[in-house]
């Protein structure tokens, strides 16, 4: 795997590690990322890292073609939130993008997500997108994390070839 994918896992792991009590409890998906952030800031000390960023560079961040109930009316494009990006603020450095569920979401909501990350790829120049799931309540207490890398919860959805930093 690569280089960046090792570092979102790490971060994951360590967020399941020390902060589980998010996820048995169930908190609000905003509390989850907030923490989960945290721990790639670790990872990727060199960038920054954002929850529900809304800026690409200076101007608002819009995707073209994906419709959003907060913004319905917008003909040209919905300004979009991601759960968590990694880049450099005020340029159009997009490296990372994440969108997080728990476990639980279903298929059409996920299905969202990853045609927003697709965007997010296309549109905004990221290199990587990730949609993570994360266990929540029950399927929390019974992970066994040295089993981890047999689960799907971590996917890179979509990554630029031949990335060089």
């Amino acid at each position: 795997m690569n280089n960046e994918y090792e570092k979102v896992k790490n971060a994951y792991l360590q967020f399941l590690k020390n902060d589980g009590y998010l996820l048995e409890n169930d908190v609000n998906e905003r509390s989850i990322t907030h923490k989960f952030a945290v721990y790639l800031e670790n990872e990727f000390s060199e960038w920054d890292v954002d929850c529900e960023y809304n800026r690409n560079g200076i101007d608002k961040k819009t995707l073209i073609g994906l419709k959003e109930k907060i913004d319905s009316d917008n003909l040209v494009g919905s300004t979009v939130y991601p759960d968590i990006i990694i880049h450099h603020r005020g340029s159009h450095d997009n490296y990372i993008v994440i969108e997080v569920k728990k476990d639980y979401y279903t298929e059409k909501k996920n299905a969202h997500d990853e045609k927003k990350l697709k965007l997010y790829k296309e549109q905004l120049g990221y290199k990587h997108a990730y949609f993570i799931k994360f266990p929540t309540k029950e399927n929390f207490k019974n992970l066994e994390l040295k089993k981890l890398d047999e689960c799907n919860y971590i996917e890179l959805k979509f990554q630029t070839e031949d990335v060089r930093r």
